[in-house]
């Protein structure tokens, strides 16, 4: 289903409005509908892991879970911690259509990553939504993660493609299951299309929120095995351990 034009006219009018903050009604003060408190009240990430970004407690350190096995990804980017107010903004946006929160998110994400570019991260040469189901698709209406894929690709000048990724095998929700069930859920559950090129490239995934890591893991490694150079994963939030939280 194509949500674009109402995408789009609902964009227009957040952006041509004045602005007050989304999550606590007052006076934005800058050109997207977040205040500076609370944007400073975001949950953002600082430490993490070097790998898969699980909250640790010090910078610099990898996860024993990364240390036991690399993952096939080579990096996470995700600006936040999956926690309040961002939990709320976030299933706002994928839940109930409220997009504009979605952009400015997205906007957020590509003014961290276009940091991070600057500090040395390398570039991706494409960006790969994590696609959704056919029949959650119909339901939903939209895909969130391709809307923030074609968000990001607007502001950092790097090209998207939709088609290179399918989900071959309708799954239960992720967000019920265990993580042995997640992986045990996701086993050929996507595949490439036949437009797939991944040869030699630099892939960045695009989701909305890294949970246990197994979406992540499966494309990566199903890219890696296509002959991908590297693969990062580009997202809103990174979930603690359930220890963490």
């Amino acid at each position: 289903m194509n949500c674009q034009l109402a995408l789009k006219a609902l964009v227009n009018n957040w952006l041509n409005s004045e602005q007050t903050c989304s999550l606590c009604s007052e006076p934005a003060e800058q050109p997207y509908p977040l205040c500076h408190p609370c944007e400073n009240e975001l949950p953002w990430l600082i430490d993490a892991c070097q790998r898969c970004a699980l909250p640790l407690p010090a910078a610099n350190l990898t996860c024993a879970a990364c240390l036991r096995r690399a993952p096939a990804f080579t990096s996470v980017v995700a600006p936040w911690r999956y926690g309040f107010p961002l939990d709320s903004v976030i299933s706002r946006f994928k839940h109930h259509r409220q997009w504009p929160l979605g952009r400015v998110l997205a906007l957020l994400l590509s003014h961290d990553l276009r940091h991070r570019f600057e500090e040395g991260l390398p570039r991706p040469h494409l960006l790969l939504p994590v696609p959704l189901a056919r029949r959650r698709l119909r339901v939903r209406g939209f895909n969130q993660a391709a809307m923030l894929a074609r968000w990001l690709s607007a502001e950092l000048q790097l090209p998207c493609s939709e088609g290179w990724l399918t989900r071959c095998r309708d799954t239960p929700a992720q967000q019920t299951l265990s993580a042995r069930a997640r992986r045990r859920n996701l086993r050929d559950a996507f595949s490439l299309t036949p437009a797939a090129q991944p040869a030699g490239l630099h892939l960045a995934i695009i989701d909305d929120v890294l949970t246990t890591g197994s979406t992540a893991q499966t494309l990566a490694a199903l890219l890696r095995r296509a002959g991908a150079q590297r693969v990062d994963v580009y997202c809103l939030a990174r979930t603690p351990s359930p220890a963490q939280a």
